[in-house]
Order: C-alpha cells, then sequence, then structure tokens
C-alpha cells in the first residue's frame, strides 16, 4: 500500500476507508450522474458480484479439463473442498454431507469479500451492514426451510409453540411462545452479521489510517493487513460454523426421536416375542 492508495474519504459517521476504483469511477462520471448514483448507491453489491465472477471463474478453469488425478488448481480447489468437508462433518455429523455444500460455499464467499479489501483498489463488501443482512436472510431461510423439511409442518410449528398439549397451552403457544421463538430465530443469523460487518469495518478502518500514515506507517500497514488476514479468515468460519450448528439443531430432535423409537420398539420385539 502507498500513501497514493490511502484514504479517499470518509463513510457514514466520519470513518475513514480505502479509495477504490468504483469509487474512482463514480466521481469520474460524475456522482450527480445516473451512473454515477448507481455506482456509488450499489458500490458494495457491485463489488459482491465481482467476488461471485471470481470463484465461479476460478471454479470454471480448475474443473473444465477435469482430471481423475488432479494437478494445479484442481488439486488445490479439492484439497480445498475436502478440507471444508471434513471440518464440517466435525461439526455437523453425518448431515456435513448434506449441508457441507451451502456452509462451505457460505465461508469461501465471506473469506474472499473479508479478503477483498487488501488488494489496491478493491473494497470488502462485507465491511456493509447491508451486504452482511443479506446473507444472514439467506442462512435464516434456509434454517426454517430445512427445519419444515426435517419435522413437517405440524412437527416444525409445534416445536415452536413448545409442543402444546391442550387447548389453554396451544392458545398461549400460538400468542406468545410462537413469537418469541420467531425472534429468536431471526435474531441468531443477524447477530452474525453485526459482527461480521463491524469486524470487518473495523480491520478496514485500521487499515485505511496506517495507509494515511504514508512511508512511515509501513510497519503498521503490514501489521494491519496481517491482523485483516487472519481476522478475516476467522469471522468468515465463525459466520460458516455457526451456520451449520443453526442448521444441525434443526434436525436432530426429530431424527433422534425416531431412533429412539425404533430402538425402543426393536428392543420390546426382542422381549416380546
Amino acid at each position: 500500500m502507498t500513501e497514493g492508495a490511502a484514504a479517499a474519504g470518509h463513510g457514514g459517521g466520519g470513518v475513514p476507508h480505502l479509495a477504490n476504483w468504483l469509487s474512482w469511477l463514480a466521481h469520474g462520471v460524475g456522482i450527480e450522474t445516473p451512473l454515477g448514483r448507481f455506482i456509488h448507491q450499489y458500490e458494495d453489491l457491485l463489488f459482491a458480484g465481482i467476488i461471485v465472477a471470481f470463484l465461479s471463474g476460478i471454479s470454471w478453469v480448475a474443473t473444465r479439463n477435469f482430471q481423475r488425478i488432479p494437478r494445479g488448481l484442481q488439486n488445490l480447489l479439492e484439497v480445498l473442498v475436502g478440507g471444508l468437508n471434513s471440518f464440517f462433518e466435525g461439526v455437523m455429523g453425518p448431515h456435513a454431507k448434506q449441508f457441507a455444500p451451502f456452509v462451505g460455499a457460505l465461508f469461501l464467499y465471506i473469506w474472499m469479500m473479508n479478503w477483498a479489501g487488501l488488494i489496491p483498489g478493491m473494497k470488502s463488501p462485507t465491511a456493509s451492514i447491508n451486504t452482511t443482512l443479506g446473507l444472514a436472510l439467506c442462512v435464516f431461510v434456509y434454517l426454517q426451510w430445512t427445519g419444515l423439511r426435517a419435522n413437517g409442518i405440524k412437527g416444525y410449528f409445534a416445536h415452536l409453540m413448545e409442543s402444546p398439549k391442550d387447548a389453554m397451552t396451544f392458545v398461549i403457544g400460538l400468542l406468545f411462545i410462537l413469537p418469541i421463538h420467531l425472534v429468536g430465530e431471526l435474531v441468531k443469523p443477524i447477530s452474525l452479521a453485526m459482527r461480521l460487518a463491524f469486524n470487518i469495518t473495523g480491520e478496514d478502518t485500521f487499515l485505511a489510517v496506517a495507509v494515511t500514515l504514508g512511508p512511515g506507517g509501513i510497519l503498521l500497514q503490514l501489521m494491519a493487513m496481517g491482523l485483516s488476514l487472519i481476522l478475516g479468515t476467522v469471522q468468515a468460519l465463525v459466520f460458516s460454523t455457526l451456520s451449520a450448528v443453526f442448521l444441525s439443531l434443526m434436525l436432530p430432535h426429530h431424527e433422534e426421536h425416531e431412533v429412539i423409537h425404533s430402538q425402543t420398539v426393536s428392543h420390546n420385539e426382542k422381549g416380546n416375542p
């Protein structure tokens, strides 16, 4: 990083940030023009789209001539995917095979967005709460869909209403317990979104301040970049791991009861031929 790549201005609330090529383009065409306003307003979304295109391009290049004995980029991606599968298998157990593609892709996407701000002219889209809330919404919808699929509509709402036993507990569950549980389900990914956005904003701010010091702050810049590499990885891992945990919590109750029930029936059948 050089002084020429220093903070171009301040974000909301006076937070310093590094310049990026989209902000330069917006000012170049005129921030008051329709194109300039569009670029400025959707800057984070555009950078997030660039990350999607990058990951898609890497995947296409690595698999276009698929080899049984992997080499080069294909080998690197297979090692990465295999490592993620093994990691999430430790978190989710036998369910990892079903859900690892989702949480693994979530990790890679967030990881690359977190690191994007270290590239001169780029920006970390995850420094925006809008980006992380969008990710949180995807996780929330997927969690609820998984719960509905695993437990059925009746079982899903019975779980959210604490399994009412009679008319009175049904009314209490419907009017009070159900809304509280729904809010709780929504708060889970939102808390992840806020943690991710605020941490990446802090890292980017630290790096921007270090860059404004010019050549005299090179050591501080290197320290900031090293911390961003580490913390960007940790934050992506935290978001994806907790998403995996929330997913696994949607499944065991239903399936464990089935296992216990089948074991009980089997035991009774053996004891009472």
